[in-house]
């Protein structure tokens, strides 16, 4: 009977932790919607490497560098496009 109820209980904490990365994921997909085009390129860009557990500011500049390299944004919108979209991402944490 014991080993059913810890059974029970591990599976209820399990659930309660995917539930709220599964809600932080859509608060997140939420703020995203709203951001200029972009931030929201830059979010897209940097999502999968927050979600492996890189360093927000640090998925940010991976992602930015190159829109700026290429002349898709210069550096100066690149900082409050990135803030705009990191903003969105902390709520992944």
């Amino acid at each position: 009977m014991r080993g059913i109820g810890a059974k029970a209980a591990w599976i209820g904490a399990i659930m309660a932790i995917t539930g709220v990365a599964h809600a932080d994921r859509v608060s997140a997909d939420r703020c995203a919607a709203a951001l200029p085009a972009i931030s929201k390129t830059m979010f897209d860009a940097a999502l999968p490497a927050v979600l492996r557990g890189t360093a927000v500011p640090d998925a940010l500049r991976a992602a930015a560098r190159p829109l700026v390299m290429n002349g898709s944004i210069t550096r100066d919108a690149a900082r409050p496009a990135a803030e705009a979209a990191g903003a969105c991402l902390a709520q992944l944490r």
